[in-house]
């Protein structure tokens, strides 16, 4: 949260991230995807779970998947 309370919403980057995570792939699988070691797959999940108020993969593709993603791209 920003000093406002309010959620900073995903960049460009972890937007990708939640969109492989809704699909089913594991951090491996994204790593690969996005030309990327597993290690930075996990700490753009750790970082996104906080923006988006989710504890874990299954809430992140459920906010998802609910049409959450109205936040705005921030890059």
């Amino acid at each position: 949260m920003n000093k406002h309370g309010a959620h900073k919403p995903p960049t460009e980057r972890q937007w990708r991230v939640i969109e492989l995570v809704a699909q089913g792939l594991s951090n491996r699988e994204i790593a690969r995807e996005m030309a990327i070691g597993s290690f930075v797959v996990k700490n753009y999940l750790t970082i996104v779970f906080r923006r988006v108020g989710v504890k874990n993969r299954g809430e992140l593709a459920q906010w998802y998947t609910d049409g959450k993603k109205s936040l705005s791209v921030d890059e």
